[in-house]
């Protein structure tokens, strides 16, 4: 959070951020999860093939 905290700096606006960052964390643990950045790559292919795949059925 230390990018954060230069831009927030009353202290009164941390509560909910961390409540906000643990309901992230419990609700969406795979965006923590230590192979994110492949995870990511890969969800960002596979929306490139299928929307090339639409691209080409609708120019097609």
């Amino acid at each position: 959070m230390t990018d954060l905290s230069r831009l927030v700096d009353d202290p009164a606006a941390w509560a909910p951020i961390h409540k906000i960052a643990g309901t992230l964390d419990k609700a969406l643990p795979g965006i923590f999860a230590a192979d994110y950045a492949e995870r990511l790559e890969a969800a960002r292919q596979r929306l490139r093939t299928a929307t090339g795949s639409l691209a080409e059925e609708r120019d097609g």
